[in-house]
């Protein structure tokens, strides 16, 4: 069993409740002008990297006619998407070597993975997989836009703890967490390289505003609640990746001072108080032919 991921870098409750807002529905039109698929055809897409499974319920949906199969190495991950997201074949794999034939698959796609994998090995095998002509789609989140409310001002015990974090933080090189970031003038020279053709890129901007009338009160609960969970998720991984540095009580009173904000937060939503504090994601799309 391999949890690596969902245990010491990002939790499951992070990765879902964060990209089932940024997959919602309501953004689907602007994704599909980014992919530029035949909908009308029976495509067999593959999702890499797949997390919980949030991108592909929503692939699910926005292509009906499509079988939407999707890979991750992060057992609990793949534990998670099946019991939560239908109409979808969930598959623990590794993207460094893929379980499938040569010129399987109509279209590849992937969200934030193109980053944590050597590119001959992440390019190279969507390339075999892909049916001669197939469709390979980098997702990849660029620098947004976070806007905080007030009420979740860190205290000065709160700022001694993220400060300690910090010091002891050595997840990326122990993890291989962003081991090739790129920059948007590379990604598509790299992706060039490795044997795609026709590459074209594009941009799509998430906004997450919960005082936005545009949104209804679940959304809006769902925006604020998916910052906490991120938060506490983020806190609960401490006691498995810096034990030795951090005690239950301490985790467990940073969890109910992040805990007391958010409800605030929601208390403040409840009661008409706006605070404009807003989550702007941009997502840097590539489409490439085999």
């Amino acid at each position: 069993m391999n949890n690596i991921w969902s245990k010491y870098v990002q939790g499951t409750n992070t990765l879902y409740s964060t990209r089932k807002l940024r997959f919602n529905d309501m953004f689907a039109q602007k994704y599909k002008a980014l992919f530029d698929l035949d909908e009308s055809k029976k495509l067999k897409i593959l999702e890499i990297g797949c997390g919980p499974g949030a991108l592909a319920g929503a692939l699910h949906r926005w292509y009906p006619n499509a079988e939407v199969t999707a890979i991750d190495r992060d057992s609990e991950f793949i534990r998670f998407a099946n019991e939560n997201e239908k109409g979808v074949e969930f598959i623990e794999a590794d993207a460094t070597n893929l379980p499938f034939d040569n010129n399987t698959f109509d279209v590849t796609i992937s969200n934030t993975v193109a980053e944590h994998i050597k590119p001959s090995k992440f390019y190279g095998e969507q390339l075999r997989v892909l049916k001669p002509n197939g469709i390979c789609l980098v997702l990849s989140a660029r620098k947004g836009i976070n806007i905080y409310p007030k009420c979740l001002d860190l205290n000065e015990y709160e700022n001694e703890f993220w400060k300690k974090v910090q010091k002891y933080d050595n997840s990326t090189e122990k993890y291989s967490v962003c081991q090739y970031p790129m920059s948007e003038m590379e990604m598509p020279i790299v992706m060039q390289k490795y044997g795609f053709k026709d590459i074209c890129t594009g941009y799509a901007t998430i906004d997450l505003t919960p005082d936005n009338p545009k949104f209804s009160a679940d959304l809006a609960y769902d925006i604020i609640n998916a910052n906490r969970l991120t938060t506490l998720d983020g806190i609960e991984a401490l006691l498995h990746t810096m034990p030795e540095h951090f005690t239950v009580e301490e985790i467990n009173k940073i969890k109910r001072l992040t805990n007391t904000k958010y409800d605030k937060r929601i208390e403040q939503y409840n009661c008409g108080k706006k605070q404009w504090d807003t989550y702007v994601s941009v997502i840097m799309s590539m489409r490439g032919i085999k």
